[in-house]
């Protein structure tokens, strides 16, 4: 009976340590699947490129080769909208997947804090390396900690001088002489070799790399021989003086003293403009090279998109404005290459900038842990049809009930500070347009379907301020607004109908996180004392706790 025990016992511990090692072997190649799911990524953001000035998305004479041949490795969305016109307010919306409004993000200077949900942030509590080089419109500073692994901007210009003096027609349209320093000293440069020279480290995977760089952002200018790569005589602009348009147009234009302009400049403005764009092109191509070196390739998802457009001397007008929501100034550029996906692949469904939060989540296999409103792409990436009757929407402007968010706030009374109230400071006319006309950049949001465009303006000093409607079928370009045309009232209807829709769906998140209802912190000591010293009558002790908070 003993020795049967004793083969009992050695059987059965001999069944559990097989048990133990088939756990350990099975745990194992767990840990191994999920490392094999741990995509990479790299976000190349430059700043105000607007989609119709590459040359894979049809432009003409824009030379963009090493865009062009990303595309035909990767998905390129044909109409990607942003939700923001100006900077810090469309990457809170990108980083987030919500629209600005969700959270109050109208301003230049509110951006992500700690207690806000990000990608990256995502990203890096998913153990993921995430490396930042390039300009911040994103994050306020309180949010970098749970964000990244490293942030920085390397400095450097990549500008000529103003090509006018001050007092010039000129001066203020951004236009600047070619950049003839070293390109390897430019900033955008520098921080794309910093990215290059962190792949060719073999640094642990997965990681991100973020470069939100400066380029095309104005002013216009950049190294040669991009600088001067575009014949302007090539170019085919649209014409300003159109009637129906927003009356920030023929502000904007006098503001900044470029009434006396003629078509043949805003050509060449616009040439130096795609050779900025160019430049962009030549350092991408530089990073994907990089990247096919280091063996990455193959395990990285590449996003390329910006966060808005730039007018470039289309309608007469130059950089953007709050409130301005034309398609030169939504419709960005989202190209898409991560593996196994579809080549090549032109996706007609329109989509927003932001969406690329759900995309990343889910590529990186990361449960999103707050509301929000972007859309998951990732069938799309494999060549799925997309929904053709799906809207975009995209916001701007300020209202006057809220002086602060106006850029130039201070300098009309001298209480402001900073370059903006300098007269010779470029965006001194943009601040004292938005001062002296606040109107002109009133709060705004658009619709966008297949065939329609609507844009309200709308405040309190005014429920319907130069409004437009455009009809994309028979107008491509939006020169002629129909808005208020009573052969267009249906249509009309129908939109703002569908905004009020969109704004009760989305005004809004709630935390995913619950509050304890009826909480107090244990009494301190003595506080019934302080209570009646301060004049609270104390009725119990569960009174005195209730009235010390209060108090």
């Amino acid at each position: 009976a003993g020795r049967e025990k004793t083969a009992m016992v050695r059987s059965s511990l001999l069944a559990l340590g097989l048990f133990i090692l088939l756990g350990l072997v099975v745990s194992a190649k767990g840990r191994s699947d999920d490392n094999k799911k741990k995509m990479n990524f790299i976000i190349f953001n430059p700043d105000e490129m607007r989609a119709e000035s590459l040359g894979c998305y049809g432009h003409p004479v824009s030379k963009t080769p090493n865009l062009d041949a990303f595309a035909g490795q990767a998905s390129r969305f044909e109409q990607c909208h942003t939700t923001y016109t100006v900077c810090s307010q469309s990457r809170s919306s990108f980083m987030t997947g919500w629209y600005p409004h969700v959270r109050g993000h109208r301003t230049l200077w509110y951006l992500l804090h700690d207690d806000e949900p990000n990608l990256l942030r995502y990203l890096k509590k998913d153990g993921y390396t995430v490396k930042w080089w390039g300009k911040n419109d994103l994050l306020a500073p309180d949010a970098f900690n749970a964000s990244v692994e490293s942030a920085v901007q390397l400095g450097g210009s990549q500008n000529g001088p103003n090509a006018f003096d001050f007092g010039e027609a000129g001066y203020y349209s951004f236009l600047n002489k070619p950049f003839t320093g070293d390109n390897n000293t430019c900033g955008d440069y520098r921080n794309v070799k910093a990215a290059i020279d962190f792949l060719d480290s073999k640094p642990s995977e997965p990681f991100m790399i973020y470069l939100p760089l400066t380029k095309p952002h104005p002013p216009y200018s950049a190294p040669e021989p991009f600088y001067s790569s575009i014949d302007p005589s090539t170019l085919d602009l649209r014409p300003w003086n159109l009637t129906g348009k927003p009356d920030y147009h023929d502000l904007i234009r006098s503001y900044r003293n470029l009434t006396s302009l003629d078509e043949d400049f805003f050509k060449k403005l616009q040439a130096v403009y795609l050779g900025s764009i160019s430049y962009s092109d030549h350092l991408f191509g530089l990073l994907m090279k990089a990247l096919e070196d280091s063996g990455f390739a193959d395990s990285t998802t590449v996003l390329v998109f910006a966060d808005h457009g730039d007018y470039a001397g289309d309608y007469g007008l130059v950089e953007k404005w709050p409130s301005g929501l034309e398609d030169v100034l939504t419709r960005v550029p989202l190209l898409i290459r991560t593996p196994g996906g579809a080549t090549n692949n032109v996706v007609k469904e329109q989509v927003q900038h932001m969406d690329i939060v759900a995309t990343v989540l889910s590529l990186a296999n990361i449960s999103a842990e707050h509301t929000h409103f972007s859309k998951d792409l990732t069938h799309l990436l494999h060549g799925a049809d997309g929904d053709m009757d799906r809207v975009v929407f995209s916001e701007g402007g300020y209202g006057t009930n809220e002086p602060l968010d106006f850029e130039g706030y201070g300098c009309l009374n001298s209480t402001g500070s900073g370059g903006m109230c300098n007269k010779k400071q470029i965006y001194y006319p943009k601040g004292m347009q938005q001062q002296e006309k606040p109107l002109s950049v009133c709060r705004a949001v658009s619709i966008r379907t297949q065939t329609y465009k609507l844009v309200m303006r709308s405040d309190p000093e005014d429920p319907d301020h130069h409004s437009e409607l455009y009809d994309l079928a028979k107008d491509p370009r939006q020169l002629n607004n129909v808005y208020g045309k009573a052969e267009y009232a249906d249509v009309q209807t129908k939109l703002k109908a569908q905004l009020l829709i969109w704004y009760i769906q989305t005004s809004d998140v709630v935390p995913f996180n619950h509050d304890p209802r009826g909480y107090f912190p244990a009494p301190q000591k003595n506080e019934s004392f302080y209570l009646m010293k301060a004049g609270f009558p104390i009725v119990s002790e569960l009174d005195a706790d209730v009235i010390w908070h209060q108090h």
